[in-house]
């Protein structure tokens, strides 16, 4: 008789759609690969991963976690410190439990602890790292785990681990299809979509600027039209901050990115690394203020997309209004300038990532 026992791969990490969503993305491929495998994702409450997996309709077990970077006031750092050996010790028996066959880790609160016990308990692990320049975690990591899979090749130098892939960002299977079609943009003269999109959470920095920017260009209502997603911290402010602002699209959150992405010229974002690759896959020009980080990763992956000449980056401790505003107004003006720029940001997406990562997890166990 055929043995029905389905055989476990978890996935473990999240907190943001940055490391949520290509987490997805490589679960959907290993089983689309081998339907004989589950996935089973690992997260926390403080994350996005209870609504998104919810919504997914995708197992999800909770642990105990925290920052690993002991930034902010010294509760937090105490609360990390109790979170962290307990989520060790419930990452121990859900592995007891699942008798996982490989576990990777993707960033996050989860990733660290749940990836260190499983390492210790001497299953097959491997990291999955999103930015040019590695968080803390995954650096310490990377010295006990199989394997790392990279998105940026500037992130080589960082891991000691010596099995190191680098094969970009995994996209969710929707947004590698446009990777796949390459539609060329269709251009409006002397028209512009901004995307203003802050990350999962939203960001308040942002916010602040393309509102100021939209309602201080109310002669530009029939020029530009912003698809603007503030986040629930700002989603009421921002409401009432536009008013009855015409050209203004505002969203709590966008669950149908590539809807977005393909209406959209250029976006207003933060550095995030999928934030980037979704952007490339479309060829949506980015305006980059990276988000304040200890180690400025987002900064690292912004620096990326200048260098191709296929974005813009302005430091939020330095951010100039006048600047931004020229930017806006030089790239609905030149159409061919834009379009020459979004041709080098789709040079910088990745292709068929989750897929390569999903194969070569699977020819590791198989």
């Amino acid at each position: 008789m055929k043995n029905t026992v389905k055989k476990i791969i978890m996935i473990s990490g999240g907190g943001t759609g940055g490391h949520i969503y290509p987490a997805i993305a490589i679960g959907k491929a290993i089983t689309q690969l081998n339907s004989e495998f589950e996935i089973r994702y690992v997260g926390t409450k403080e994350g996005l991963e209870q609504k998104i997996m919810a919504r997914e309709k995708l197992p999800l077990d909770l642990i105990l976690s925290g920052k690993l970077n002991f930034s902010g006031n010294i509760m937090q750092k105490i609360k990390t410190l109790v979170k962290i050996p307990i989520g060790l010790m419930q990452s121990f028996f859900l592995i007891l439990k699942h008798q996982p066959q490989f576990v990777l880790g993707v960033g996050g609160y989860a990733s660290a602890p749940f990836v260190m016990m499983a390492s210790l308990m001497g299953k097959k692990t491997a990291l999955w790292e999103p930015n040019a320049h590695p968080g803390m975690a995954n650096r310490l990591l990377s010295k006990s785990v199989n394997k790392a899979y990279l998105v940026f090749d500037d992130a080589k130098k960082y891991f000691s681990s010596k099995n190191v892939q680098v094969f970009g960002m995994p996209l969710r299977a929707e947004i590698d299809a446009a990777v796949s079609n390459a539609v060329p943009r269709a251009v409006e003269t002397n028209k512009l979509s901004i995307l203003c999109f802050g990350g999962s959470q939203g960001s308040v920095f942002l916010n602040e600027k393309i509102s100021d920017f939209i309602l201080a260009h109310p002669e530009l209502k029939n020029e530009i039209h912003l698809i603007h997603q503030t986040g629930p911290l700002d989603f009421e402010k921002m409401k009432a901050k536009y008013g009855t602002t015409a050209n203004v699209e505002l969203h709590e959150f966008i669950y149908d990115m590539p809807h977005y992405y393909e209406k959209a010229d250029i976006q207003f974002c933060r550095g995030g690394a999928s934030t980037i690759a979704e952007a490339a896959a479309f060829g949506v020009v980015p305006i980059i203020v990276p988000l304040n980080a200890a180690d400025n990763h987002q900064l690292k992956n912004a620096e990326v997309v200048v260098k191709q000449n296929a974005g813009y980056l302005f430091k939020q401790s330095d951010f100039n209004e006048s600047n931004f505003s020229n930017i806006i107004m030089k790239l609905k003006a030149d159409t061919d300038f834009r379009l020459k720029m979004s041709q080098n940001l789709r040079k910088l997406a990745p292709h068929q990532a989750a897929q390569a990562i999903a194969k070569d997890i699977l020819n590791q166990i198989i």
